[in-house]
């Protein structure tokens, strides 16, 4: 009984220290008539309240840039596009707080209503773990006017010592799944693995 418990309290450590990565959620949203959207020239520039000098925001500039030149933009000047792409970038570190976690092996035998048992706990982690919540968001206007063609939000939460955390990782992934099957079904929310 010992060498099972001591052959699994290895298994048991590993598996507390995987965490997997989940989808990205997307919500969009446009208007009815979509068709000036994927075409044209754009301009990606910071949405309001961001500090345009910022390394971090100017990485998913980038990002966001590449998705719309796929998508069939040419990217221009913001006083000379047809259409403007604001882009805010929402980072948030999470902590949350863990009891310890235990895993208890018993045995007990009987023999007409008598028994006997054995218990041991084996205590996996305790203290807190820390998260990062990342929030892109995407207004596209017409230059022209400022009316909003399309919104959408892709959001995504890791543990801090992952490597989505980093922004290098992170901002490709949001801006492919914010602008996977662009312009999508406006007023949806989807998961994007």
């Amino acid at each position: 009984m010992m060498r099972f418990i001591s052959s699994l309290a290895p298994l048991l450590l590993l598996s507390a220290c995987a965490v997997p990565v989940g989808p990205v959620e997307v919500s969009r949203f446009h208007v009815a008539d979509a068709s000036p959207l994927g075409h044209g020239t754009i301009a990606v520039v910071p949405g309001p309240g961001m500090d345009g000098s910022s390394l971090e925001l100017q990485s998913y500039q980038i990002a966001v840039e590449a998705q719309l030149a796929a998508l069939g933009y040419t990217a221009a000047p913001p006083d000379s596009a047809d259409q403007i792409a604001a882009i805010r970038l929402v980072r948030t570190a999470l902590t949350e707080s863990r009891s310890p976690v235990g895993v208890s092996l018993g045995a007990s035998g009987s023999n007409y209503g008598s028994g006997a048992g054995v218990g041991i706990s084996i205590p996996i982690r305790t203290g807190s773990s820390q998260s990062t919540a990342t929030d892109l968001i995407v207004v596209i206007r017409e230059r022209a006017g400022g009316k909003a063609l399309w919104e959408g939000r892709a959001s995504f939460t890791v543990s801090s010592a992952s490597p989505l955390a980093q922004t290098q990782l992170a901002a490709p992934k949001l801006a492919q799944a914010l602008f996977s099957g662009f312009p999508g079904r406006s007023g949806e929310t989807v998961r994007v693995p």
